[in-house]
C-alpha cells in the first residue's frame, strides 16, 4: 500500500479546495432551513440561496433566473436535451462523436420519441470536422449536443464557430462544458448556446451539485415532478451546502472569453508548464505516443497518450492504471465514466485509432494541487509499470 499518491485524474474529479469545505461548512451551520419554508429559518436559507445565485449569475454573465441547480453534469446534460427536446416535434439530433456518456444516453432516449440522431465525424484528434456543418445542420436537425473539451484525449471544440451557426438557423445548441469550465470560466453567451451544463467537483468544489445554465426565453419540460424547485423546472429541496461550495470554487477560476479567445487560460501557467515538461518526458520514453491534438487545441492540463510494450505491442490502459496505482500514480484508462467496462473506446474508434489499440488510451490531467516535486518521478514510475506489463 503507498503511503502518499501523486494525484494525475482531475478530469474524474478533483481534491476539494480547504475553502470550499470551508464553505459547505459554514452553509450547513448557518442557514440549514428550507428555503421553501415561511418561518424565520427557512426565510435565511432562502436570503442565503439567493444570495448564492446571484453570485454565480455575475460569474457567467446571466440574470439569476437563468441558473438551474442540479445534483451534477449528468442530471443538466438530461434536462437539456430530454427536457428541451419535449417542446419540439420529433427530428433529428447531432452530436460529436465523442461526447459523454451522459449525453449518449440522453440522446438515445429520444429515440424512443420518434427522433434520429446523427453523428458529427471527428479527426483522427478527435476535433469535429467542419466541412460537415452544413450537410449536419440541415433540416431535419432541430438540435445540437456539442462537448466544449473531450475528457478523453483533451480535444477542445469549436463551441462558439457551432454555436453561431445554429443560432443562425433557428436550432437549439447544448454544450457539454464540464471539462472546459475548470480550466476557464466565460461568458455564458461566449458559447453561443442555448443550453451549457456542468459539475461543480471537476474545479474543486463539491460532489454532488452543478449547473444548467439556459436562454430564458427556451422552453424546457422538467423531468420531475414534486415541489416546484428551480422556477418549476428541477423539483426537490436545494442543496444549499454544496451550492455554496460551487459558487466559492468557480469564483476563483479564471476568467475565459470565447468570443476573441477560445482556449482558455488553464488553472494557471505552473499547471500548463507542468503539463508540457511531463508530456515531453512520457513521449521521450519507448512505446508511448501522444493521442488527441496539439497542446494548441488541447485542455491545458491534459496529458493523452497510447502505451505499448517496448517491443511496439498495445498494453491495455487499465493494467496500466491499476500497476501505476501500486506506483502512487493515480491515472485513468480513457473516461473514468467508463471505468468499469471492457471494452474498445468509442472515442478512440471514432478517431479511427486502429482496433488493436483502442483499450491502450492512458490519460493523465493535472490541477493546482501538484508541484514539480510530485511530477519528478512519473515518468521512471511509468517505465516500471510499463516493463512490469510486457
Amino acid at each position: 500500500m503507498v503511503e502518499a499518491e501523486v494525484y494525475l485524474d482531475a478530469a474524474a474529479t478533483t481534491p476539494p479546495r480547504q475553502d470550499v469545505i470551508e464553505a459547505v461548512v459554514h452553509a450547513q451551520q448557518e442557514a440549514w432551513g428550507n428555503p421553501s419554508s415561511l418561518h424565520n429559518t427557512g426565510v435565511k436559507a432562502a436570503e442565503f440561496l439567493e444570495r448564492l445565485r446571484w453570485k454565480l449569475a455575475d460569474r457567467f454573465a446571466v440574470a439569476p433566473d437563468q441558473l438551474i441547480f442540479t445534483s451534477g453534469a449528468t442530471e443538466s446534460v438530461h434536462l437539456a436535451i430530454l427536457g428541451s427536446a419535449t417542446t419540439l416535434p420529433p427530428s433529428r439530433i447531432v452530436l460529436s462523436g465523442v461526447e459523454h456518456p451522459a449525453v449518449l444516453a440522453a440522446a438515445d432516449q429520444l429515440k424512443n420519441k420518434g427522433w434520429t440522431v446523427a453523428f458529427w465525424p471527428v479527426d483522427a484528434t478527435g476535433v469535429i470536422r467542419l466541412e460537415f456543418l452544413e450537410e449536419l445542420l440541415a433540416a431535419p436537425t432541430r438540435m445540437v449536443s456539442l462537448i466544449a473539451a473531450q475528457s478523453e484525449v483533451g480535444a477542445l471544440q469549436p463551441v462558439a464557430k457551432v454555436g453561431r451557426a445554429c443560432r443562425a438557423r433557428g436550432i437549439r445548441f447544448h454544450s457539454d462544458a464540464t471539462q472546459f469550465i475548470p480550466q476557464g470560466c466565460p461568458e455564458f453567451n461566449g458559447f453561443q448556446a442555448d443550453l451549457v451544463s456542468l459539475s461543480a467537483h471537476k474545479f474543486q468544489g463539491p460532489r454532488g451539485i452543478g449547473l444548467l445554465i439556459r436562454d430564458s426565453s427556451l422552453p424546457i419540460t422538467p423531468l420531475q415532478g414534486g415541489g416546484g424547485q428551480e422556477f418549476g423546472l428541477r423539483s426537490g429541496t436545494e442543496a444549499l451546502p454544496l451550492i455554496a461550495g460551487m459558487a466559492q470554487a468557480i469564483s476563483l477560476l479564471p476568467t475565459c472569453d470565447l468570443d476573441r479567445e477560445w482556449i482558455p487560460p488553464g488553472s494557471g501557467p505552473e499547471v500548463r508548464r507542468q503539463r508540457d515538461q511531463l508530456l515531453q518526458a512520457l513521449l521521450e520514453l519507448p512505446g508511448l505516443a501522444l493521442l488527441g491534438p496539439d497542446l494548441h487545441q488541447r485542455l491545458p492540463n491534459h496529458i493523452a497518450v497510447l502505451i505499448g510494450a517496448t517491443d511496439g505491442q498495445p498494453i491495455p490502459a487499465r493494467a496500466m492504471v491499476r500497476e501505476l496505482a501500486r506506483r502512487g500514480v493515480a491515472c485513468s484508462s480513457g473516461s473514468a465514466c467508463h471505468s468499469g467496462h471492457r471494452q474498445d473506446s468509442s472515442v478512440l474508434t471514432a478517431m479511427n485509432v486502429p482496433e488493436p489499440w483502442r483499450q491502450s488510451g492512458l490519460r493523465f490531467t493535472l490541477g493546482p494541487w501538484l508541484d514539480d516535486k510530485d511530477l519528478k518521478h512519473v515518468p521512471d514510475l511509468v517505465i516500471a509499470a510499463q516493463r512490469a506489463l510486457s
